[in-house]
């Protein structure tokens, strides 16, 4: 099975189930994204931050190589680190980054934070991370519409056909719309039942820019990271709510909690290295909710986010 897809605001497709590369290992990655294509997924969502852009170039091309999938049927999608938000320093780095991926365009090119530190030569250390060598967070000039310009630039000169923004709060959309040239294709947020941020997806929706969501079973992602708040926090998937859903619908609680996605228009972005379960993860488009199962599960929200500098002890207060 293939995901269906969404059509962008400037007429792309953008399949609506992908594979996140989030803490996908280097060793596994390769593999993990041929076995994942053979099983159906198009969009696959990296980043130069997850240090894994190399790996997962091979695995797509063992796929292409194999006759598996053609280039022009994946969807692939990387992230421009805040140590290159500098104009000059854009284009530089998503051409390593295509190179990495071994790849002539992006499907889509994010800015992963609205953050701006001090640029790090990529053959010094890279990913460059949020600290300095000497563990300490070192800012840049550089503001937002500086760094989208040069954005702008790539889809010009076509190194990227759709550009978006991560982490962007509705303050921040709403300024980047009075100046782009060319308007953020989505937005990709955490989004799961205890973080549902629903003003701003309403109105990211409503201005025609996609909504991605990225960890979409909320604390699970972040236990392995030891944050206290994510070990204190009951599981999605444990969650009376959603276990009564998935029982009524014989499916797993991550399908109805991606569905919860999906059925609100919301792209999801899970990963797996079980077979069974990444095949479950794709098969989230082919059954409805009720309204008040929708509803249920947005009932849970606590505006508990995890993804947050602040909880990694970073002292950025972006949220």
């Amino acid at each position: 099975m293939v995901a269906p897809t969404v059509k962008l605001s400037n007429g792309h497709e953008m399949p609506i189930v992908g594979f996140g590369l989030w803490k996908v290992n280097n060793d596994t990655c390769a593999d993990q994204i041929y076995n994942a294509i053979k099983a159906g997924y198009r969009l696959f969502d990296g980043a130069c931050d997850y240090g894994n852009e190399v790996e997962a170039g091979q695995g797509v091309a063992r796929a292409i190589k194999d006759g598996i999938v053609k280039r022009e049927e994946l969807f692939i999608v990387s992230k421009l680190w805040n140590s290159f938000h500098e104009a000059d320093k854009v284009e530089p780095i998503a051409r390593k980054q295509l190179a990495d991926w071994g790849v002539d365009y992006f499907d889509l090119y994010i800015v992963h934070f609205p953050v701006a530190l001090k640029y790090l030569d990529p053959s010094v250390r890279y990913p460059p991370g949020w600290t300095t060598a000497e563990d300490k967070i070192e800012f840049a000039n550089a503001p937002i519409h500086e760094t989208w310009g040069a954005m702008e630039t790539l889809v010009d000169k076509k190194l990227a056909r759709s550009i978006g923004v991560s982490n962007f709060s509705t303050q921040l959309l709403m300024d980047l719309l009075r100046y782009a040239r060319v308007r953020p294709a989505t937005l990709q947020i955490e989004h799961h039942p205890y973080l549902t941020q629903i003003r701003l997806v309403d109105y990211a929706q409503k201005e025609g820019i996609t909504v991605t969501a990225y960890s979409s079973f909320g604390p699970l992602s972040f236990l392995e990271l030891d944050l206290k708040h994510a070990k204190d926090t009951p599981l999605l998937f444990e969650h009376a709510t959603i276990t009564a859903i998935a029982e009524k619908h014989g499916r797993t609680p991550a399908q109805v909690l991606l569905r919860w996605s999906t059925q609100r228009n919301v792209a999801v972005i899970p990963k797996s290295n079980d077979p069974t379960r990444l095949a479950q993860n794709l098969t989230v488009t082919d059954f409805e909710l009720e309204t008040s199962e929708l509803e249920a599960i947005s009932a849970l929200d606590k505006g508990l986010r995890f993804n947050d500098p602040i909880a990694y002890g970073l002292g950025i207060p972006i949220f």
